[in-house]
């Protein structure tokens, strides 16, 4: 049994015990629609507002089965590049709104333009139609934007950001860059984090389970990369790779395991577990002194990755 008490500090059970305040921890029994409202909520409650300077454009582009709604980020802009957000919520919760502030501060600490993705959800639209919206919104920006693009997602944003990697190695414009934060990556749950963590605050093994059927439908798709993306057999010509994830976290082995199947291609790639954090920890990033470090940490890699760069 996992000690929670010695690895989470004050500031974050204190973080823990007010999301639990607004997104109880057996949400998952309710509704659809009840959760959503619940996260919504949630969202709206931690919302931290936009930084000086940074304005929002919200629009929407073809998609593969109708329009695909996103929201452009622009700042006093200090290199041409774009980032490719991917929002979190279980494939099944959150939308432009859920992240907003997330993708202004990312726009105004890196001065790189933001373009945040609202795909379709589940159980509505399952899966890959999520996958398909975010292919579309990177061919889209490859096709408008001159200047290079990197990929960012959290949770399952960040299995579709790393999905989109896998899919667009052979593009003539593709990533160049990705930064993965806490990731569902498809990866063993019988070991390491998933069975350490399997109970940890915020996210459970039951949860997984609950948002992998929802996607899915129930049906098993085992090899599909476009679902999970460690499922590949190739991780040569990905882009180089940064992953953070929270050590108080099911998901954290995922990071190590695609960490070392980059590495092992030849690649690129760096994995950095944030300790004592825990899942959602973005939404901490104001008021717990590591999620502010490891949101630091974040936006550096944003603006490393960016310039080409790597110092890992």
């Amino acid at each position: 049994m996992t000690d929670y008490g010695k690895l989470i500090d004050a500031e974050t059970r204190t973080f823990i015990e007010r999301t639990n305040s607004y997104y109880p921890p057996d949400t998952i029994d309710y509704t659809i629609a009840e959760q959503r409202e619940i996260y919504d909520r949630m969202c709206r409650e931690f919302f931290a507002g936009y930084p000086e300077g940074v304005t929002a454009e919200t629009t929407a582009i073809a998609g593969p089965a109708c329009d695909i709604p996103i929201r452009i980020y622009r700042g006093a802009p200090r290199a041409a590049v774009t980032v490719l957000y991917v929002h979190g919520g279980g494939f099944m919760l959150g939308g432009l709104d859920s992240h907003d502030d997330v993708c202004a501060e990312l726009c105004a600490r890196t001065g790189y333009e933001v373009i945040s993705v609202d795909y379709r959800l589940a159980p509505e639209h399952l899966h890959p139609a999520a996958f398909d919206d975010v292919m579309s919104a990177f061919d889209w920006a490859a096709a408008n934007r001159k200047h290079p693009i990197l990929l960012c997602g959290d949770s399952a944003g960040g299995n579709l950001a790393a999905a989109v990697s896998h899919a667009t190695r052979g593009h003539v414009k593709k990533p160049i860059g990705q930064v993965l934060i806490y990731p569902g990556l498809g990866g063993d749950s019988s070991r390491g984090s998933y069975v350490t963590h399997a109970e940890a605050p915020m996210l459970t093994i039951r949860d997984l389970e609950f948002y992998k059927n929802i996607r899915t439908g129930g049906v098993d798709s085992t090899g599909d990369i476009t679902q999970s993306p460690l499922a590949d057999a190739d991780f040569a010509y990905l882009p180089p790779t940064v992953l953070v994830t929270a050590q108080c976290d099911p998901l954290s082995s995922d990071g190590e395991a695609y960490r070392d199947r980059v590495v092992a291609a030849g690649g690129r790639a760096v994995w950095l577990e944030e300790k004592g954090l825990v899942h959602g920890y973005l939404r901490a990033r104001h008021t717990v002194g590591r999620a502010r470090a490891s949101f630091t940490r974040i936006v550096d890699a944003v603006a490393t990755l960016g310039q080409g760069s790597w110092h890992w």
